[in-house]
This record gives C-alpha cells, structure tokens and sequence, in this order.
C-alpha cells in the first residue's frame, strides 16, 4: 500500500510530496530517476536518497513501514550539508552526514504540538532500506485493524517529519534559478542556448545544476525529458507521439534513453 500527501501552501515550492509505504509481502520496487531527493525513515532509520542517473531496484520486506519526504528537483539547496553530487546514485544513512545530529533531535524528539493532517495527492513510487532505530511510536487506542494501526502510525510520523523538515529549510535555501534552469533544459534546447537565454557562461550553467539538482546540465535534461515521456505515456499517449511531444528525436530514441535510464522498456513502466 502506497499513499502520498501534499506537502502544503507553506513547503509546496520546496518539498513535491510526503509519502508512505505499507508492505505485506516481499516485492521488488523499480526506482528511475525523477531529479527528486528523499529523506527516508525505514526499520534501520533515517537514510538519503540522492538524486539518481539510473535504475535503483528497492527490495521490500514483508511488513516494512518506509515513511519519506520528497523534495523538488533543484529544491534541497544546503539541506543535507554536503554538495548534492556527493549524493548522486547513493543511500546515505542521515548519521552518516555532517549535522546529522540536530534534524535527528528534530524528528526523534518533536515538540508537543498537534501534527497536521496531510491532503492525498497522487500515487509515485517506493523506495529501498538502510540506517539508529526510530522511536516507536504510540498506536491509537481505538484501532483494532492491524493495517489501519500501521497506516496511522506512518501518517504521524509522516506529521513528524515534515514539521521538522519545514523548521530547518528556511536555513538551508535553493538557488531561485533552479527551476528556470530544469524548464529551460527541458523544452528541448542546447545546454549552450540554454546558457545563453538564462545570462550565464556554459561553465556558470554546469556549476549551478550539479549544484542544485547533482547532476551536469546533460544528464538533468535526459531525466526531465525522461519524465516528462512517461508522464505523457500514462496518460494513454502513443509511444510515436510521445516521442515528438517528450522533445525526442524519433521513437527509437525514445526507447533508447527510456532503456538507459530505467533498464527496461516503456510498456513496463505504464
């Protein structure tokens, strides 16, 4: 059971999602790259999911609870303490990080205030395992459904988490060009149009999208096109169509870099 909740007015420029994981059997879950970063807390604890160039197959016990919050592609800024490309293709337990210690006091030792409640939003995609044990948390009285008594606990450590990702962002800002620069890379022009439609030099370019999303403006560009192929796939679009829609040059190229970056066909992610 997969459940996703929208951040709010307040974090909805910097975080896409808070989202939860249920599972009742073992299953492997295909993670493909999407430009976003997560912070993850599993059975082991709180863990990083750098922003990925690749296929990313998550195993998930039967049983395990995985809680997250999603950030927007070039939306982390100085978050996590460490440069975003250092990140890249990793699962990073949070104590493994500079700082790691405040924003674990945060989510471990929240102060007493009521948490919000969370709106649903869409359904996306799960996440893999890694690093000290969370606290556990209190199971309401009246729940008598071992499912429903899961689910709550996940949405309050979902409330958990994203107030104390929301008191430390403020602190850690992105760069406001960000968002400019994925739009731009992804309406199919050069990295060197690019750079020069937004004022900068190709180098200036490369510096701030590793800085701000962990990848080169290349690699960025290949995923947001990518995404943007399947967001038009699910929508019952032809792969011919998609193809031009996504900014590629034909269908073979399509398949190509769906390939690449996945490690499988189209068909299989729709």
């Amino acid at each position: 059971m997969y459940a996703e909740r929208h951040p709010g007015p307040g974090l909805a420029d910097r975080i896409a999602c808070g989202w939860h994981r249920i599972s009742e059997a073992s299953f492997t879950q295909l993670v493909v790259p999407d430009a976003c970063v997560d912070l993850i807390w599993g059975a082991s604890g709180l863990f990083v999911a750098g922003p990925d160039t690749g296929p990313m197959p998550a195993s998930v016990a039967p049983g395990e609870t995985l809680v997250g919050i999603r950030f927007r592609p070039g939306a982390v800024g100085g978050f996590f303490g460490v440069p975003l490309h250092e990140l890249r293709d990793q699962r990073v337990a949070l104590t493994d990080l500079p700082g790691h210690e405040a924003l674990i006091t945060d989510l471990t030792d929240p102060p007493p205030t009521p948490l919000p409640r969370w709106r649903p939003q869409s359904p996306g995609f799960g996440l893999p395992d890694r690093p000290p044990a969370p606290p556990v948390l209190r199971r309401p009285a009246s729940a008598t459904d071992p499912l429903a008594v899961r689910v709550a606990e996940a949405e309050a450590r979902l409330g958990v988490m994203r107030a104390a990702v929301g008191r430390r962002l403020a602190a850690a800002p992105a760069d406001p060009a960000a968002h400019a620069m994925a739009a731009a890379l992804g309406s199919g022009r050069s990295v060197s149009q690019v750079a020069w439609d937004l004022g900068y030099s190709e180098r200036q370019l490369q510096r701030r999208s590793v800085t701000s999303f962990g990848y080169a403006p290349k690699t960025l560009q290949r995923v947001v096109r990518f995404q943007r192929a399947l967001r038009l796939a699910r929508t019952g679009v032809p792969p011919a169509e998609v193809a031009v829609r996504a900014g590629f040059a034909d269908q073979a190229h399509l398949a190509n870099d769906v390939k690449r970056l996945s490690g499988v066909q189209l068909s299989r992610l729709i």
